[in-house]
């Protein structure tokens, strides 16, 4: 079964970049559609961006446009969302999730597989 685990997060200045992991450590080859999510604290879970199997076609939320960066490497069975130009609005808990074929790339809840999250907190 596919078992996703988040790494990267970290406390950081506005304006500086970090680059977020996740790894599938449940199977070796996989065909899934991936998604970044986050959610902040009081606030719902909102979409950030994702990814087909192939990486060709890829989604971001309007927020994150510009500045965000979603790639995958299927030979490493991982998933990454390079952060630049962090903002304060960007803190939250940000989560990895997977799905064969989720109805929609963009909705949390067309996605079967998260991981445990990873906490970005960006200082003003």
């Amino acid at each position: 079964q596919v078992r996703l685990v988040e790494s990267g997060g970290g406390l950081v200045q506005a304006g500086d970049s970090l680059r977020l992991s996740c790894a599938d450590s449940g199977r070796t080859s996989s065909s899934l559609v991936m998604g970044w999510f986050r959610q902040a604290p009081g606030k719902e879970r909102e979409f950030v961006a994702a990814i087909t199997w192939s990486g060709r076609s890829t989604d971001y939320a309007d927020s994150v446009k510009g500045r965000f960066t979603i790639s995958r490497d299927n030979a490493k069975n991982t998933v990454y969302l390079q952060m630049n130009s962090l903002k304060p609005e960007d803190t939250a808990v940000y989560y990895c999730a997977a799905d064969p074929r989720p109805a929609s790339r963009t909705d949390y809840r067309d996605y079967g597989y998260w991981g445990q999250g990873t906490q970005v907190t960006v200082s003003s």
